[in-house]
């Protein structure tokens, strides 16, 4: 398995390397909110921010690696929140724009990111041609196309992972940020230039909150937690609760604060599946972390 120094060596050789930045996502802002969670899912789920409410952290970004990436280059965009319980621990989600996650492992992905330039995406599908199908899916969702806004955007969490209930019974479940924005909340000034998402999202929040709906989606007995591209049917679908982002955060990260959204990080209630891009991604991330660090 390729080591996550050479992970990160990789990703830098095709952004370049940027100190004091992500490898990639390296360019986002922080904002503040709060999470209040469904009735059902408190039944389904014993984990602290599923059974009362709780602050979160957002940030929102750009899913290049070059921190001065325009706003209107096409990408995928990012949703990373982080749950803060009371008893000080925390519960992180990562979202993207693009619904199908195309490869199963770390080296796929790294062959990808060195791929994903148009012109030599082809040399990429030849020698992994099951990316075809998510690739295919993820242009009609029109992923990485820019979209009016970061609170009119659909992220989607790639993993699954196992919810543990008060009464012992357990379920796979994976999850989507759905925005509840609607047209008629949109600032009455168009931002424009290379920060237009975050110039629009922070007009739009000295308005009003932005909302998010967390869907549920629990597995039936043939969904595979395991495998990052797999097609779930679903045995069901919920209402988890809404993420309510209230207010830029621009403290956060400062004064020497690394703040790290990491995908394995849960709480009681919460288990990880044995999939292995998310099994790599802590390792991959506390590199970056490091380089960040110097």
């Amino acid at each position: 398995m390729v080591t996550p120094a050479d992970a990160i060596d990789r990703i830098n050789a095709v952004f370049g390397r940027h100190p004091g930045h992500r490898a990639l996502h390296a360019k986002g802002r922080f904002y503040a909110g709060t999470f209040t969670p469904s009735a059902e899912a408190a039944e389904l789920c014993r984990a602290g921010h599923l059974q009362a409410a709780v602050p979160v952290w957002v940030r929102w970004s750009n899913g290049s690696g070059h921190p001065r990436t325009p706003d209107r280059a096409p990408d995928v965009r990012g949703m990373a929140v982080s749950f803060r319980l009371p008893d000080g621990t925390a519960t992180d989600l990562l979202g993207q724009t693009s619904p199908r996650f195309p490869v199963r492992t770390a080296e796929e992905f790294l062959d990808l990111v060195e791929h994903a330039k148009p012109h030599l995406l082809p040399r990429f599908l030849i020698r992994h041609r099951q990316a075809t199908g998510p690739l295919l899916a993820n242009a009609r969702a029109r992923a990485v196309v820019p979209p009016y806004s970061f609170a009119e955007a659909t992220y989607y969490p790639i993993h699954a992972y196992r919810w543990l209930a008060p009464d012992g019974t357990s379920r796979w479940v994976r999850y989507v940020m759905e925005p509840l924005a609607a047209k008629a909340d949109r600032p009455a000034a168009k931002a424009d230039g290379r920060n237009r998402l975050f110039d629009e999202i922070e007009a739009r929040l000295a308005e009003r909150p932005v909302r998010f709906r967390l869907a549920v989606t629990i597995a039936t007995e043939k969904d595979d937690p395991h495998d990052p591209m797999s097609v779930w049917r679903g045995e069901r679908a919920l209402d988890a609760g809404v993420i309510e982002v209230t207010a830029p955060d621009p403290d956060r990260e400062t004064d020497g604060e690394v703040v790290v959204f990491d995908p394995t990080r849960v709480v009681d209630g919460i288990e990880l599946s044995d999939d292995p891009i998310l099994r790599y991604r802590a390792s991959a991330y506390s590199e970056s972390v490091a380089r960040r660090l110097e």
